[in-house]
């Protein structure tokens, strides 16, 4: 079943991930989400190697900075984030396996 309103509801992560995924068709955007996904592993491991929290909020910026700029200057459409938060990051980290193991290619 195919989502594309701005108010629908979804019953399940699994219901809610091809949504994802159509909101995703472009390549450089799949590309800036996998980057940032890269950069938010990478601020967390400094924060632990380091212990310096501050890495924390420098993890939150670059994930969604980058699946941001993927949003409105290439896929020119609103981010799954302000409707859906929860099932949104969760498909981020989904996507971002998928890529990892050759589902979707970026």
């Amino acid at each position: 079943m195919a989502h594309t309103a701005h108010t629908d509801h979804f019953a399940s992560f699994a219901e809610f991930y091809p949504y994802y995924l159509s909101e995703h068709r472009n390549m450089v955007s799949r590309r800036l989400h996998f980057v940032g996904s890269l950069g938010v592993i990478g601020c967390l491991a400094m924060a632990l190697a380091t212990g310096d929290w501050l890495w924390l909020p420098a993890a939150v910026i670059c994930g969604y900075g980058f699946a941001w700029v993927g949003h409105f200057f290439f896929e020119k459409n609103r981010p799954a984030t302000f409707r859906h938060p929860l099932y949104s990051l969760m498909g981020d980290w989904v996507m971002f396996k998928d890529i990892c193991v050759g589902r979707i290619s970026l």
